[in-house]
């Protein structure tokens, strides 16, 4: 005799739940049996706040290739929850919007970030002008999917509810077996304020990796002092 279904659950949102969410978004996978979840990342550190933000208990496994180390864990109801949300099992290429309370959407967004999303820096010592060069301090944040759906999705909830627009780039394929990439990128002042957004607090789910960068570089920019020129030597 078959087992009943379980009833359909409807989670309650809260930021754990948010930021898991967006990393499933960007390095999750629904498997076809309409049960299990797989999670996947290169950093192990991530992997266990993806498991602290669902109490799970899973072990982290690592498998050669596909970004090494994953959870993998079954939950009918939480896997019919995320379907009901906008996930769906081999969605790299066709996922759209995602269906989360404006509220939350910036845990989901640092979640994103942690997952596909990069931050960066340098300082720029090469714009002359007059025989002289300025420095400058540079930061950028990216997101990328090579989804347009989902892409153009992010880029208006980001631009709705953070006031900062971006850009939005496409970048064609020019190699063998690669795919077209959808970039969304944000120049210094933006970047500083949709990290000052995300990072509302301290202690909330997030890879410390790239918080701590995403501190240091705002600090540094924040804190900068336009220095002396220095003349160009010919």
């Amino acid at each position: 005799m078959p087992k009943p279904k379980l009833p359909f659950k409807n989670f309650e949102w809260t930021p754990q739940l948010a930021y898991a969410v967006g990393l499933l978004v960007t390095d999750g996978c629904l498997s076809k049996d309409g049960r299990h979840i797989i999670m996947r990342s290169a950093e192990p550190a991530l992997l266990e706040t993806f498991k602290e933000c669902l109490n799970l208990k899973n072990k982290t496994g690592y498998t050669d290739g596909q970004r090494g180390y994953r959870v993998q864990f079954g939950n009918v109801q939480f896997y019919n929850w995320l379907i009901s949300i906008g996930l769906f099992p081999a969605k790299t290429h066709i996922i759209g919007g995602i269906k989360i309370p404006d509220e939350f959407f910036r845990d989901f967004l640092r979640g994103h970030l942690d997952g596909d999303g990069s931050i960066c820096g340098y300082e720029d010592r090469y714009n002359v002008y007059r025989d002289r060069i300025y420095t400058n301090q540079r930061i950028f944040v990216r997101y990328i999917s090579v989804s347009e759906k989902h892409i153009r999705w992010l880029h208006n909830k980001i631009q709705q509810l953070a006031g900062v627009k971006g850009a939005l780039i496409f970048t064609k394929s020019r190699r063998i077996n690669t795919v077209p990439m959808w970039t969304i990128k944000f120049a210094k002042k933006e970047s500083l304020k949709l990290l000052d957004w995300i990072y509302y607090q301290p202690n909330l789910p997030t890879l410390l990796r790239k918080r701590l960068l995403a501190e240091r570089l705002t600090r540094r920019i924040k804190n900068e002092v336009r220095k002396p020129y220095a003349f160009v030597v010919k």
